[in-house]
């Protein structure tokens, strides 16, 4: 006879242990540890070694290509590969009223256009609220099933009878088992839920989206082993002070895990923007003291940032430093390089950086750009609208390159950037200046070669560039 025994889970990383603990002795993380109640079964005696299977050598095992779902908007097919894969299982978080809900509704909306029936569960919205949802974005199709409950058995069962070609079901946290113990969104509510869903998708060939809550510090809610569980983690992330969603993909089995797909959210629903360059720039063409542009890399996709400095003289003992989408650290180590190695003092100074448009420049490459901007501030000397800075600058005063450099200055060519200030330090001294040419378009490099002895040339004959 089954009996059931407490134990007690990890809420972040699903360990268990047999009695409470106040710090997880695996993620270190503290009061992470839920009481929750399980049964177990006895076992049976030492059962011979018996298997029907077989291995087979890995140059005979044939590679079908997935069928994929195209889901109707771009930027999601381009973060999952080119659509969601049949009889997967997907996992899509973030914060709340991010528009997880509103995206996946739009890709229902979609696919119930072309004629595909689709099913949405609902576990924390009553009909009449997910009604009211798909009104406002235009997404009242016949094909589209709907359905609110979080029993687990119900879901099962109304998956198994319309057999759609596409199931979404929010929240994960919100479906219970009757079978199993524990509260709801749980570790071991979740890990049932998450394992019957597996189940369902693989044999029904039919995919299924979770939805996932997250916690305080953006990572998603329950065990870790559901990211392991399931096939894709995608994370939806943007700022409440602004209109920008970013889709990442934490994992995918089918695909790329560096893509990234950006949206903008807006009263009739998310709308995709295939080409995000213009976000993060002013519009003024006006030249003016202080700001420079850099190209950050997110995924294959590189962004323009532009970063704006001011540098004002202090009236307290100890000057001010703030900044906005770059980290404050950087800025007091870029602060103290440019004063001992590019000549310019702003010890005394209240130093102000900030981005455009909540853009995060938190990238090493982003380095010479910040430099760039304080030294124009400080100096009164304008950068040219159509040069760009690339480069991370070390506590020697090394200018030092950054990876994956093409793609940065193609799409620096492509926005009409003339002139990119790529500071590489060589070591080589029969390195030879040349432009660089990208799809046409011909970039001057300039390729510093600092003195043997003296490493901190390049950034202070970058500094009388400007």
């Amino acid at each position: 006879m089954a009996k059931q025994k407490t134990v007690y889970f990890c809420s972040q990383c699903g360990h268990e242990s047999s009695k409470w603990m106040g710090q997880c002795p695996a993620c270190k993380q503290w009061n992470t540890f839920t009481e929750e109640k399980v049964t177990e079964t006895k076992k049976g005696g030492a059962k011979s070694l018996k298997t029907s299977a077989s291995p087979m050598n890995i140059s005979e095992v044939t590679v079908e290509n997935e069928e994929r779902i195209p889901t109707g908007i771009h930027e999601l097919d381009r973060v999952l590969g080119g659509g969601i894969v049949k009889g997967s299982l997907s996992l899509v978080g973030g914060d709340p009223g991010i528009g997880k809900s509103t995206l996946l509704l739009q890709v229902c909306r979609n696919l119930a256009e072309h004629e595909v029936k689709v099913l949405y569960i609902s576990g924390e919205e009553s009909q009449a609220q997910v009604r009211m949802r798909a009104s406002r974005i235009d997404a009242v199709q016949d094909n589209l099933l709907l359905a609110s409950t979080t029993d687990l058995a119900t879901v099962l069962g109304l998956i198994a009878q319309e057999h759609p070609r596409l199931v979404i079901v929010d929240s994960a946290q919100t479906i219970v088992s009757q079978d199993v113990d524990g509260i709801s969104g749980g570790s071991t509510q979740v890990r049932e839920v998450a394992s019957a869903l597996i189940d369902t998708a693989k044999t029904l060939d039919i995919p299924i989206v979770l939805v996932g809550h997250v916690t305080k510090d953006g990572s998603i809610a329950g065990p870790r082993t559901l990211e392991h569980l399931v096939d894709v983690v995608c994370q939806f992330e943007g700022d409440t002070q602004t209109a920008l969603r970013m889709l990442h993909a934490v994992k995918n089995r089918f695909g790329p895990t560096d893509e990234v797909g950006c949206f903008d959210m807006s009263g009739e629903g998310i709308e995709e923007v295939a080409d995000p360059s213009g976000l993060f720039l002013s519009a003024s063409q006006e030249t003016v003291d202080g700001t420079c542009v850099t190209f950050t890399l997110d995924g294959h996709r590189s962004l323009p940032i532009e970063l704006q400095a001011l540098v004002t003289k202090s009236v307290l003992p100890t000057p001010r430093r703030a900044v906005n989408g770059v980290d404050g650290n950087r800025l007091a180590m870029l602060t103290a390089v440019l004063y001992r190695h590019g000549k310019v003092n702003l010890l005394a100074n209240d130093v102000y950086v900030s981005t455009i448009a909540g853009a995060s420049a938190k990238e090493p490459a982003c380095d010479l750009a910040i430099v760039a901007a304080l030294a124009s501030a400080a100096t009164g000397t304008p950068i040219a609208r159509s040069t760009c800075a690339i480069g991370e600058i070390s506590l020697t005063g090394q200018v030092r390159p950054v990876p994956r450099m093409e793609y940065r200055l193609r799409e620096a060519a492509r926005l009409g950037f003339t002139t990119a200030a790529r500071i590489a330090v060589s070591q080589r001294p029969d390195v030879v200046i040349r432009p660089l040419a990208v799809d046409s378009a011909v970039i001057t490099t300039y390729l510093l070669r600092p003195d043997s002895d003296d490493l901190s040339e390049s950034l202070e004959r970058f500094i009388v560039r400007l």
